[in-house]
């Protein structure tokens, strides 16, 4: 268990770092809003690293919002869950409002600001930990959808059959812990504080 998301951070980047992507001019880092960019921020500090953000939005299923029923990216691509009893139908109309959300997040965060170039380079997406995966999921095809040339998934905790999973997906995937009795990311952390837009813009200015 990590006391807060900087020091499960500073753990991830020293995992990463000892898998050789310190240093490298080729590597950018981007962190999942809200909660993975306070992680990502560490880990782009250590391994002295760009930072940016992939904004992705969970869909969450009718009657139960935690659960993800699907996830949309930056630009209006939806990805269901198989284990989601939802029509695709429904799917998609539900995804309208979440993607209208990411596009006003990226815009808000990043103040102005236009996107890291992905293209050519290794591309390391950070979260605070990773449930269903959907999120990780979107993210890691938007990137491939950039010319992202390496995809990395890295986050301090993840679901052991997510991880599985997330392997076909990318390039390499990164979890410091993955418990069998896994429920919930917070029972990771001593404090997991809901992180505002206003931290998001702050801890991404700070770079």
């Amino acid at each position: 268990m990590w006391h807060d998301r900087a020091e499960a951070g500073r753990d991830l980047a020293a995992e990463l770092e000892r898998r050789g992507y310190a240093g490298r001019d080729d590597v950018v880092v981007l962190g999942i809003p809200r909660g993975g960019v306070e992680v990502a921020r560490e880990v782009a500090d250590r391994l002295g690293a760009p930072l940016d953000i992939v904004v992705v939005r969970k869909v969450g299923a009718p009657g139960a919002p935690e659960f993800a029923a699907g996830a949309v990216d930056l630009d209006g691509a939806v990805y269901d869950n198989p284990d989601a009893r939802v029509s695709r139908e429904w799917l998609e109309r539900a995804a309208v409002p979440e993607h209208a959300e990411a596009v006003r997040r990226a815009r808000a965060y990043r103040s102005g600001r236009g996107p890291l170039e992905v293209a050519d380079r290794i591309a390391i997406v950070v979260d605070d930990g990773i449930a269903t995966g959907l999120t990780a999921v979107a993210a890691l095809h938007w990137l491939a959808g950039r010319g992202a040339a390496r995809r990395v998934i890295a986050a301090p905790v993840m679901a052991p059959d997510t991880a599985v999973r997330l392997a076909r997906e990318a390039d390499e995937v990164v979890a410091l812990s993955r418990p069998a009795g896994f429920a919930a990311v917070g029972e990771s952390y001593r404090r997991f504080p809901q992180l505002t837009d206003d931290d998001v813009t702050r801890l991404l200015a700070e770079m």
